[in-house]
């Protein structure tokens, strides 16, 4: 498994530049790391505070409990996802090109950053009832993202889609589900399944290209 440093040496800068100190910031990394690697619920705050270099006790100035760690790397894995889509959403360009960039990027990130998408995406039944309200209004935010598009496709005459929402979840499962199967020393490069993803969406839809 790559590391979410080793992710970061990759190109693809972190989603975590916002998190201060430093300290708080190798805690959130570890706990990626180590969910991914084990799983939220075989996790302990021993084992992230291990992997971050520092005592279980330090972990609790930071973080009052282990779900607030992942709630934190949900709510800034998912806020990442919005902000990759956006400029897809609200670019020039026909359907077909705005959809193409959003899959293509989505694709992107979740390939070139695997360990952290994988704990963002599979960990969410974690979460408690108001954590898990507040990312799956984010994840409602993506879904609206790229139904808009496919709508305006539709709208155009450009797109042949009888079922937009089905479509909708369709094409953002198969984004996802990149982070789960991506392997680093694979045949193909993030830009690679990025560029192969958003052709096949743009089969799914029909597009008139």
């Amino acid at each position: 498994m790559m590391s979410t440093a080793e992710e970061t040496a990759g190109g693809e800068i972190q989603p975590w530049a916002e998190v201060t100190p430093d300290a708080a910031r190798r805690l959130l990394v570890a706990a990626v790391e180590a969910f991914a690697e084990r799983g939220y619920h075989a996790t302990t705050t021993r084992d992230i505070a291990g992997r971050a270099g520092m005592s279980p006790a330090a972990l609790y100035i930071h973080y009052k409990t282990k779900e607030e760690l992942l709630h934190r790397i949900s709510r800034i894995g998912h806020e990442k996802a919005l902000e990759i889509l956006r400029p897809a959403v609200e670019g020039e360009g026909s359907a077909a090109e705005r959809l193409s960039e959003a899959v293509r990027s989505f694709v992107r990130w979740h390939a070139g950053q695997h360990t952290t998408a994988r704990v963002v995406q599979y960990e969410l039944e974690a979460l408690g009832p108001d954590a898990r309200a507040e990312i799956i209004a984010l994840r409602r935010q993506t879904d609206a993202a790229v139904r808009g598009i496919i709508q305006d496709g539709v709208a155009a005459g450009d797109f042949d889609v009888p079922d937009v929402p089905g479509t909708t979840v369709a094409v953002l499962s198969l984004c996802i589900d990149v982070a789960r199967w991506f392997n680093v020393n694979g045949p193909r490069t993030p830009d690679e399944v990025g560029a192969l993803y958003a052709d096949l969406v743009l089969r799914m839809v029909r597009a008139k290209v």
